[in-house]
C-alpha cells in the first residue's frame, strides 16, 4: 500500500510519479500517419498525476465531491486514465458500465445506480438524453469533447484555468469506503453493480503484483479497459491497443502484434476470444513475441488448444496464466499453461472439468453444497467432501461486500460468517477440490441441467464433445418436453459443413456421448451458426438464449 496510511487506490499514482516521474504511464494511438502507421499520444507518470490533479480540482469546483456517484462513459484514452484517477482522488464513486450490454440493460443499471453526475463523450450524452438514462437523479454533466445542446460543461473548459503544477490533496478515504460501482457482464441475467471499496482495489493490485511477479517499469498491453487501470497502480507503462473494446473476438491480430513489438510489451491481458484470434494468426505467420514475460487471460475457460497455439509465440518458460474470478472477486485462483498442457488437459478432455489452480494466498475458498436459495449464516456442514461438485464460495480482502441497490441479490450471494461482518461470497460457479488442493471449474450453477435421473454440468459435458476436430465449441442446455427436462447439446462448428456432413457429425457426436458415462443420456445435438456471447469478453456463452432457440428447434 502506497504512502503512509492512505487507503485511496489513487494514492498509487502520486507515489509512482515521485518514484519514476519520467517513466511513461500510458501510450494511446489516436490516429494513423500517411504511411498508415499508428501515431501515439503519451503521458509520463508526472504528467498523468498532474493532469488528474487538474481534473480533480475542476470536478470539485462544479460539485463532484467525495461519495458522489458519477457515470464515466469515456472510451479508453488518455482522458479515461486521467478522469478515473481524478475521480478516485476526489473520493467520488465512478460507475463503470460496458456500453455494449444493450440499451435496455443500461437504463436499468443506471436507474439502480442513482448517479448524480455524468461524464461522457458526445455520443454517450446523446444516448443519455434519447433513452432517459438516470433522468431522475442526474444533476451535473461533463462532456469529453464538443458539447452541443445538452448543457453542463466540457472537460477542456473545466481545467482551462487550473495550472498543471497546482497540487491536489487526495481524499483520505478508508479501506471500506465505496470506491466504485462495477457492473457484471450480465451473462446470467441483468448486470449487477458490484460495490468496490478502496480496500478491495488495493488488495487486487497487491494480489496481481505478487502472483505474477510484476515489477515497476514493465510494459502492459491491456485489451480490457478495467485492467488498464491496474497498470499505473503497478508502476507499469500501459499501451492502449487499436481495437474495438466491445468486440475482442474480432480484433485485428496484426495491430495487437505490432503494438507488442513496437513497445516491447512484457505483459498482455486478453479474453480467450482475443487470445484465440491472435494465436491463430501467429501460428499461420510464424510470429514470435520475445518481449512477453507473461500473458493473462480471463473471462471464461481458455481451451488448451488455444493456449498451446499462443505459447508457441513465446520464449521458452513463458506462460499464459488464467486467473479465475469474477467482477465481485478477482483473483480467486490462478494456473499457468505449463500445468494445463502437461498435467490437467487430458482430464479436462475426459469430462473432469477445467482446472483453475490453487486459491491465491489472500483468499479462503470452500466448496459448499448446491443450493439455489439464500444461505443467511455460515456453518461448516455446508462444505462438501473433496472431489464432490458444489458451489465455489470465497472470502478475502479483494471480495466485494454487496451489490448496489440489489438487496435480494446481495442476500443470495453472501453468507454471513460472524457478527464482525466477515462473509463468504457465493461465486455462482460450480466446481470441486482435488486431492492436491487444486480447484476444478464445472460451469455456472444456473446452467446445470437437472433431469429426472441426474444432474449434468456444462463444462465437463461440453469438453467431451469439444475434442472433435470439426467442433469449435458446444453448449449444454436443458429443454422441457411434456414437463420433463431433456439435455441438448448445441454445436458451433470450426468451419461450415454441408447437410450430409452435418448429419454425419451429429452421428459421431452421439457415438462420443455413448462412450462416456457422464454424457451417455444425451440424445439431441443441434448445429448453431454462431453462439450468442457476452460483450465484455466475447467468450461467455449465453446459454439461456440457446435454450430458447433449442426449445423452438425441437418443438
Amino acid at each position: 500500500m502506497p504512502g503512509s496510511q492512505s487507503y485511496n487506490i489513487a494514492a498509487h499514482l502520486p507515489a509512482m510519479a515521485t518514484k519514476q516521474p519520467t517513466t511513461w504511464a500510458v501510450h494511446f494511438p489516436y490516429k494513423r500517419d500517411k504511411n498508415n502507421q499508428p501515431v501515439y499520444q503519451s503521458l509520463t507518470y508526472a504528467e498523468l498525476d498532474q493532469q488528474s490533479n487538474r481534473i480533480a480540482a475542476g470536478l470539485e469546483s462544479i460539485g463532484i465531491v467525495r461519495g458522489m456517484r458519477t457515470v464515466l462513459m469515456v472510451k479508453p484514452s488518455l482522458d479515461f486514465f486521467a478522469l478515473t484517477f481524478a475521480l478516485f482522488k476526489v473520493g467520488a464513486v465512478p460507475i463503470l458500465i460496458d456500453p455494449g450490454m444493450g440499451v435496455k440493460n443500461l437504463k436499468v443499471c443506471l436507474a439502480e445506480a442513482e448517479p448524480e453526475a455524468f461524464i461522457g463523450i458526445p455520443r454517450a450524452q446523446i444516448a443519455r438524453l434519447l433513452f432517459g438514462w438516470g433522468k431522475s437523479s442526474l444533476q451535473i454533466f461533463v462532456t469529453v469533447g464538443q458539447r452541443l445542446f445538452w448543457g453542463g460543461t466540457t472537460l477542456e473548459r473545466l481545467i482551462k484555468s487550473i495550472s498543471s503544477t497546482e497540487p491536489y490533496e487526495t481524499a483520505q478515504t478508508t479501506a471500506d469506503e465505496m470506491a466504485a460501482i462495477l457492473f457484471t457482464s450480465g451473462s446470467t441475467g441483468v448486470p449487477k453493480g458490484a460495490v468496490y471499496s478502496h480496500g478491495n482495489f488495493i488488495a487486487q493490485v497487491e494480489a496481481l503484483r505478487d502472483i505474477y511477479q510484476i515489477s515497476p517499469g514493465e510494459i502492459d498491453l491491456p485489451t480490457f479497459p478495467l485492467f488498464a487501470l491496474f497498470a499505473p497502480a503497478l508502476g507499469m507503462t500501459s499501451v492502449i491497443p487499436e481495437m474495438d473494446f466491445t468486440r475482442p473476438g474480432s480484433v485485428d491480430p496484426e495491430k495487437i502484434i505490432a503494438a507488442i513489438t513496437r513497445f516491447n510489451v512484457t505483459t498482455m491481458f486478453g479474453s480467450p476470444a482475443l487470445i484465440r484470434r491472435v494465436g491463430l494468426y501467429g501460428e499461420k505467420h510464424g510470429v514470435k513475441l520475445p518481449s512477453l514475460k507473461r500473458a493473462i487471460s480471463a473471462g471464461a475457460p481458455v481451451p488448451a488448444v488455444v493456449m498451446e497455439r499462443f505459447v508457441k509465440m513465446l520464449n521458452s518458460g513463458v506462460q499464459v496464466f488464467t486467473p479465475y474470478g469474477a467482477t465481485e472477486s478477482l483473483p480467486v485462483c490462478s494456473i499457468g499453461s505449463e500445468t494445463i498442457l502437461q498435467e490437467t488437459r487430458s482430464a479436462t478432455d475426459q469430462g473432469r472439468g477445467v482446472c483453475i489452480g490453487f486459491p491465491v494466498p489472500s483468499t479462503k475458498l470452500e466448496i459448499i453444497r448446491i443450493d439455489d436459495q439464500e444461505i443467511p449464516l455460515w456453518h461448516d456442514d455446508l462444505q462438501v467432501t473433496d472431489g464432490d461438485i458444489g458451489e465455489i464460495a470465497v472470502k478475502g480482502p479483494q471480495v466485494t461486500h454487496s451489490y448496489f441497490n440489489r438487496d435480494e441479490s446481495t442476500r443470495l450471494a453472501k453468507i454471513t460468517v460472524s457478527e464482525g461482518g466477515d462473509f463468504f461470497h457465493r461465486m455462482g460457479d460450480l466446481g470441486y477440490r482435488d486431492e492436491q488442493g487444486r480447484i476444478w471449474f464445472c460451469g455456472r450453477k444456473a446452467h446445470r441441467v437437472v433431469t429426472a435421473t441426474e444432474t449434468l454440468f456444462t463444462i465437463p459435458c461440453e469438453a467431451i464433445f469439444n475434442t472433435h476436430a470439426k467442433v469449435f465449441r458446444t453448449a449444454l442446455v436443458g429443454i422441457e418436453t411434456e414437463g420433463v427436462t431433456q439435455p441438448v447439446v448445441c454445436v458451433e462448428l470450426e468451419k461450415g459443413l454441408n447437410q450430409p456432413e452435418q448429419y454425419q457429425l451429429v452421428d459421431e457426436l452421439r457415438g462420443i456421448a455413448q462412450s462416456n458415462k457422464i454424457t451417455k443420456n444425451i440424445q439431441h445435438f443441434l448445429i448453431h451458426p454462431s453462439f450468442p456471447v457476452d460483450i465484455r469478453h466475447n467468450a461467455k456463452i449465453f446459454r439461456e438464449k440457446l435454450a430458447v432457440w433449442a426449445q423452438e428447434q425441437l418443438r
